[in-house]
């Protein structure tokens, strides 16, 4: 995340998470560049290293082993990671169109997104497993595995292509396959065929490594279909150029690949095959603000192949020239070399190296390998630790700004308070004027004519319902932090029962240059007007202001029938109580803060916290709701706790039944806590039998301060089933019955937890 403390000046936006990202980041990590906002979009969370990736495959490694997990990486260069994926480019607004979010600003973009698998040969779309993108190359294996364990005969597995890829990843499935059968004996590994239009295998090694293979291929009963260009994929079969029919049940796809099809329609230059055209700075030939590394991109004057070797050779110079540009400083050359050594495994801890004329081969060349990669990863994996007390100088930076913007800066450095922190009117004009709130009648008086307060009218015979939060921006994306805190805001309307009618908007920017506070106001007010619409809440009006860190509340206003609403107390003895979301978003996000959180749980978190309440709280209505609150700050045992109160009633929590998020236990018991944790868990008084699962490691989750989270409901235990089958059923997959509601009793306190 960025420096709160200084000026945003300039915005380097990193697309794609390949090697010489992973590298770049690194590097500005070690060496911040002030005043420079970093942003990283990535369509993966863990970037894969492709020289494990058949390690991985053939089990020597794991998940974590083989990838770079980009959050702590982000975390310690302190960038945003934006998780989404382009879909074009404006050269001239200078801004990357995401799928998933609205675009996003540069003054410096580095493109390193990787390539896609040419499926070319009629049917090879429907028929095919294509091996790239190799970010999601596991997920397409595990489907293939699966299907030879279950098939119940011995099938037969072609690879088209015959590339160090090709080669590499047929040894590597094999051997997996033959050891789970050495294991199980319940299927048969199948039949393996590698096709390959060339007349050898890996047709750009020396002739020595390609020898080797082929041996190594023939000891393990593969099958060389060489010299066969595959025209035609079909459900049962391969068909070449020469009219050769193959009968083949799974076919993958690894033949050399291309670029995403946007970038032809980016407006940058591109070579005939697509792919980005740079010069030896990896500067865009054709837009000096865009540079490009790894396979996307075309050195012109020198041409190599696909190999990620190259990739992570660009990192350091990629890394300089962005320096440099950020700077205006004149852009240094690099010359990317001819000849690499190449390490090719043949799937079971054995591997040829190859370089120019000369190769060998031998288990301890993989154990060289696998060194050379273990080393390479730990640079990425084991990262200084974060003092995330302290705050940088907020001076402005020397070579990033014009004198003009300077001086408007410096004159800032000392900020006013009251309303002279106030953002301005025509700032203010331009981001609600690209805002499409909804329009309600009933809304007198709002932002379709702005006056010194709202004005609406309240249906006749309804009460009106309102409730208010603010929160600091946990969330690297402000898009995402609007639809969070919207989502949180309004679920305390949801969880009485009442229908959102409007919302006020309570808005601190971080200030920098006014183009900047004006984008990151308009991205933050989008994600929230976007949650606020699809709730039926108009927003009428709001404060916006300058403040330290990007903040962000809104006040919501609803109504309800008299007879119907619900409260937090009512519990009845016999009741259940029902959570439709796990626990864990405190720890997580805490655990993120210090760039300790793997990316995907830290995911999981912002996916949990996207989940509206709205549907959950028109479901439990139909089945007699007796309470209804959400689970917030105070946690899942404060908010037990607040229920019990005032309705006389004990109750008991099942430990095993209750949902945590993916990493929260892992968090937790590291000591990763919300600073709200210490005062939540004073609430251990309520609880009978603390010194019984006070060693449980979910103990600490049921004190973590939830944001967005799911509804604690208590119902009569004739509907509990039905209506948690109805909320799975609606997509709250993780709802489940988690305590019984008791007769009070002369005991300590209110809750009794069984493990």
């Amino acid at each position: 995340m960025e420096d709160r403390a200084t000026p945003v000046l300039k915005d380097l936006v990193l697309l794609g998470g390949g090697h010489s990202h992973i590298i770049v980041l690194k590097r500005l990590g070690m060496n911040p560049i002030p005043g420079v906002r970093i942003t990283l979009i990535s369509r993966d969370l863990h970037a894969p290293y492709s020289g494990m990736l058949p390690g991985l495959i053939a089990g020597h490694y794991t998940f974590d082993e083989a990838h770079v997990d980009l959050a702590p990486l982000t975390r310690f260069a302190g960038a945003r990671l934006f998780h989404d994926e382009a879909v074009g480019l404006d050269p001239a607004a200078q801004t990357v169109l995401c799928h998933g979010r609205p675009s996003v600003s540069y003054d410096v973009l580095s493109i390193d997104i990787g390539i896609t698998p040419t499926l070319k040969a009629s049917g090879a779309l429907e028929h095919a497993v294509p091996v790239k993108p190799i970010g999601g190359l596991m997920g397409r294996w595990k489907a293939l595995e699966n299907r030879v364990y279950n098939s119940g005969r011995r099938l037969r597995v072609a690879v088209v292509g015959a590339g160090a890829a090709g080669v590499e990843l047929t040894l590597a499935m094999q051997h997996a396959i033959q050891v789970q059968a050495d294991k199980r004996a319940s299927f048969e590994v199948p039949e393996f065929y590698l096709f390959g239009s060339s007349a050898t295998v890996l047709p750009t090694h020396n002739r020595g490594a390609q020898a080797r293979f082929e041996r190594v291929i023939r000891e393990r009963g593969i099958q060389l279909c060489l010299g066969h260009r595959v025209e035609r994929v079909e459900s049962d079969c391969l068909v070449t150029t020469e009219g050769r029919s193959f009968e083949v049940d799974e076919v993958v796809w690894a033949t050399e690949a291309a670029p995403q099809e946007w970038l032809r329609d980016s407006g940058l230059a591109v070579d005939d095959q697509g792919f980005i055209e740079v010069g030896s700075t990896l500067q865009s030939t054709s837009h000096h603000e865009v540079f490009a590394a790894g396979d996307v991109a075309s050195v012109v004057g020198y041409p190599r192949e696909k190999a990620g070797v190259f990739a992570v050779r660009q990192g350091r110079p990629l890394e300089r020239n962005l320096r440099r540009a950020l700077r205006g400083l004149g852009l240094q050359p690099f010359r990317p070399q001819r000849r690499f050594l190449s390490l090719v495994s043949t799937g079971d801890q054995y591997a040829v190296a190859s370089r120019g004329a000369l190769s060998v081969e031998g288990s301890w060349v993989w154990s060289w390998k696998d060194w050379i990669d273990r080393r390479f990863m730990k640079r990425f994996c084991t990262l200084p630790e974060m003092d995330v007390s302290s705050a940088q100088d907020s001076s402005v930076p020397a070579g990033l700004a014009a004198p003009e913007v300077i001086r408007e800066l410096s004159t800032a450095a000392m900020r006013c308070g009251g309303c002279g922190a106030k953002v301005g009117a025509t700032m203010l004009s331009r981001v609600l004027g690209r805002l499409e709130p909804i329009r309600r009648e009933d809304i007198l008086v709002g932002l379709d004519s702005p006056d010194d307060a709202s004005v609406e009218s309240i249906p006749e015979g309804k009460l009106l319902v309102q409730s208010v939060d603010a929160f600091r921006s946990m969330v690297d994306d402000p898009y995402l932090f609007g639809r969070i805190t919207a989502n949180h805001c309004l679920s305390d309307l949801y969880a009485m029962g009442a229908e959102p009618r409007s919302a006020l908007s309570v808005v601190a920017i971080p200030h920098g240059l006014e183009e900047k506070m004006e984008k990151q106001l308009e991205e933050v007010l989008m994600g929230g007007v976007a949650v606020l619409n699809e709730g039926g809440a108009a927003l009428v009006g709001g404060h916006t202001s300058e403040g330290a860190e990007l903040t962000l509340g809104f006040t919501v206003t609803g109504t309800i029938d008299r007879d119907k609403i619900l409260r937090k107390t009512g519990l009845m003895p016999g009741d259940r109580i029902i959570l439709t979301k796990p626990l864990g978003t405190g720890t997580l996000l805490a655990a993120d803060m210090r760039g300790k959180a793997m990316a995907r749980w830290v995911d999981g978190a912002i996916q949990s916290m996207l989940v509206s309440n709205r549907t959950a709280a028109e479901v439990v209505q139909a089945y007699e709701t007796h309470a209804c609150t959400d689970v917030t700050g105070f946690g899942l045992l404060g908010h037990l706790v607040e229920m019990t109160k005032h309705s006389n009633v004990d109750v008991s929590l099942a430990l095993d039944s209750v949902p945590f998020l993916d990493g929260a236990t892992a968090t937790a018991g590291a000591g990763f806590l919300s600073s709200l944790q210490p005062q939540n868990i004073r609430l251990r008084r309520a609880i009978t039998n603390v010194a019984a699962v006070g060693d449980d490691p979910r103990y600490p989750l049921l004190f973590d301060p939830q944001t967005a989270g799911g509804l604690l409901v208590a119902i009569p235990a004739k509907n509990a089933e039905a209506c948690v089958a109805q909320l799975r059923d609606v997509g709250y997959e993780d709802s489940t019955l988690i305590g019984t509601v008791e007769p009070q009793s002369d005991r300590d306190g209110p809750i009794t937890i069984e493990v």
